[in-house]
């Protein structure tokens, strides 16, 4: 298999990520590409990523997959955003900034996802719009590596590209997208997404109290410290039975955490996703479900926004029978009878008791259900698919940019405009939506000119809006009366350091340090970013292990840090030691500690008599 017509190469000037420098078609010759044309709001775009990896690592040697972000909204048009973007997917391939949809146009690009195959001599081989691509380019790139193989035209040399990732320090929380404040238990649960786990915080203190998952990616039930999730966003609560019910995106499943027993168990979703159209209903893990991303409770009904199919569904919590409940599973931003509408993306849900109001992502919209199956379905705020912005005012006329959470508070929404980077308060009643906290510039600044990085979820309790700021790493808090917006300092933190997702800390060898006399001291120096301080909420400590030596008169020490100096008396016991130094600390800005950094080092420091002077410095940047 070959193409006939010459593939247009890469525009100059153009950002691109996870490389270090722009890539070109020519240079590519050899190689199968593949253009991956996305916008990171977009689910079917998300939807297709486990398939790119599945084909990045099956042809890990033949295989270049490159993508092409054309930006749907004006915030998805930043590199800095699409940077955020590829973290929170974990993309490993380059990535080409067409904020201009320049190659958009030379490739007569019309909708997201789109993916083109390229051959090894530059040529389109073709083409394919929407999800389930993996079969399809399987079989495809299998043909053209075997026509360019016997042509001796293939080119099998590994290509490694300089991730995003490996530039970015590793924080506490990574992209936490939902949260859940109640009153009952004056407990806080937060989605730290990216980490795959639930954290249970108390709201009086801000005491790390339980950890739900293992923080491993997957899929598995069990006791909190073995369950596995991917992806969990939504919560919903019942503090009568002590039990967390969870929107696991990306297992497209709901999976319920027993608090009072410590155990996690899946109610509904098979852990595929479903792929059938229109959706189908069914019970408890037999059902296949479609990126859930937030769910609701109501007496013993779980409403789900069910964001892959574009719908909203209803949970039966004593049969586990599982039904749409509004919307076709057509993507638009139709009104009507709730089976005859049609939803875009809802991503955050909420209600009063009598309705459902929900934030539908796509069409930027506030919209509103009834409970009842046999109601309606109305927009209250916002446009359609192509008509967003950023417009205080009334109805239709008014504008958001892919907002996605919502949470009803006595008779008003608060609801978390992401792409704008703004709270917005909302009457339901005069349907009057105005900016409540937010400058709508990206940052994390406190205060009464507030700065957000597109906020994804919202809570209240106690007088005050949670609000999980997503691409800040931090969970936010807002004073409803006064509108101050502060920054939650989590305690407990050395409880949830970040899971390494089956990776271990490098351990680097340092040179040989020579001393004078067998009696030693060993000062070490972790050398933090500039405006940094140890976090006095985490308890940083060193693990010191000495063969040859001992430290303190003794072959094994563990010491908490509440300085990033530390120094330790040694001997020689042996003509030549080795100390493997083991360093976890928690570091924050020395005026917010509310963001947090986790640092772990592990190095060998070799040490032999011969030396001039009696102390040994081991200075370790961070």
């Amino acid at each position: 298999m070959e193409g006939q017509l010459t593939a247009p190469d890469f525009p100059d000037g153009l950002e691109w990520l996870n490389t270090e420098r722009p890539l070109s078609l020519r240079e590519l010759r050899g190689k199968v590409v593949l253009l991956d044309f996305w916008t990171y709001c977009c689910i079917n775009c998300m939807h297709i990523l486990p398939d790119l990896k599945r084909l990045e690592r099956k042809y890990a040697n033949e295989l270049v997959v490159i993508g092409v972000h054309s930006a749907k909204f004006f915030t998805e048009q930043e590199t800095e955003n699409v940077r955020q973007a590829i973290l929170r997917y974990e993309i490993e391939h380059p990535v080409v900034n067409d904020n201009q949809m320049v190659i958009w146009s030379q490739y007569a690009v019309r909708a997201w996802p789109t993916l083109v195959l390229i051959d090894p001599q530059g040529k389109i081989v073709g083409y394919h719009s929407g999800e389930g691509i993996y079969e399809i380019f399987d079989k495809a790139i299998q043909q053209v590596i075997q026509t360019f193989e016997a042509r001796g035209q293939l080119d099998r040399t590994p290509l490694r590209f300089k991730l995003e990732r490996e530039r970015t320090p590793r924080t506490v929380l990574h992209f936490p997208g939902k949260v859940l404040a109640d009153e009952t238990s004056q407990r806080l649960f937060i989605a730290d997404s990216n980490h795959h786990r639930i954290l249970v915080v108390s709201l009086k203190d801000n005491t790390i109290q339980k950890v739900i998952g293992s923080g491993e990616a997957g899929f598995a039930d069990g006791a909190f410290d073995k369950a596995r999730f991917r992806n969990p966003q939504g919560m919903a609560y019942d503090p009568k039975t002590e039990t967390l019910y969870i929107a696991d995106t990306d297992n497209h499943a709901i999976r319920k955490a027993d608090l009072r027993r410590e155990q996690v168990e899946t109610l509904a979703g098979t852990g595929e996703q479903s792929r059938v159209y229109p959706p189908r209903p069914g019970k408890g893990k037999e059902v296949a479900l479609n990126s859930p991303w937030d769910v609701v409770l109501l007496g013993d009904t779980l409403y789900i926004a069910m964001a892959g199919s574009h719908q909203l569904w209803r949970l039966d919590l004593q049969t586990l029978q599982a039904e749409p409940h509004a919307g076709t599973g057509r993507e638009a931003c139709i009104d009507g009878p709730l089976p005859a509408s049609a939803l875009a993306q809802p991503s955050g849900i909420t209600t009063d008791g009598t309705k459902l109001y929900f934030a539908d992502s796509e069409v930027s919209c506030i919209r509103m259900a009834d409970v009842n199956p046999n109601g309606q379905l109305e927009t209250l705020v916002g446009g359609d698919l192509f008509e967003f912005g950023d417009r205080d005012g009334t109805g239709r006329a008014a504008r958001l940019q892919h907002p996605l959470g919502v949470v009803y508070v006595e008779g008003m929404l608060y609801v978390a405009d992401t792409y704008n980077n703004k709270i917005k308060r909302l009457d339901p009643k005069t349907r009057r939506i105005e900016t409540f906290v937010g400058t709508g510039e990206a940052g994390a600044t406190d205060g009464t000119q507030a700065r957000f990085d597109e906020p994804g979820g919202i809570s209240y309790a106690n007088g005050k809006l949670y609000v999980a700021d997503t691409n800040n790493h931090l969970i936010r808090v807002v004073d409803i009366k006064t509108r101050q917006v502060s920054t939650l300092t989590l305690k407990g933190l050395e409880r949830i350091r970040p899971p390494m997702q089956g990776q271990t800390a490098l351990v680097e060898t340092r040179p040989v340090a020579k001393v004078r006399d067998d009696s030693f001291t060993l000062r070490i120096e972790f050398r933090l970013p500039e405006g940094h301080k140890l976090n006095p909420h985490a308890r940083s400590q060193v693990f010191l292990k000495a063969e040859g030596a001992t430290l303190n008169g003794k072959t094994e020490v563990s010491l908490l840090l509440d300085q990033p100096t530390l120094e330790i008396a040694g001997t020689l016991t042996q003509p030549e030691a080795v100390i493997e130094i083991h360093g976890t600390l928690y570091h924050c800005e020395s005026h917010n500690e509310g963001l947090c950094y986790f640092a772990e080092r592990r190095l060998r420091q070799p040490i032999q008599r011969g030396g001039a002077e009696n102390q040994i410095l081991v200075s370790v940047p961070l």
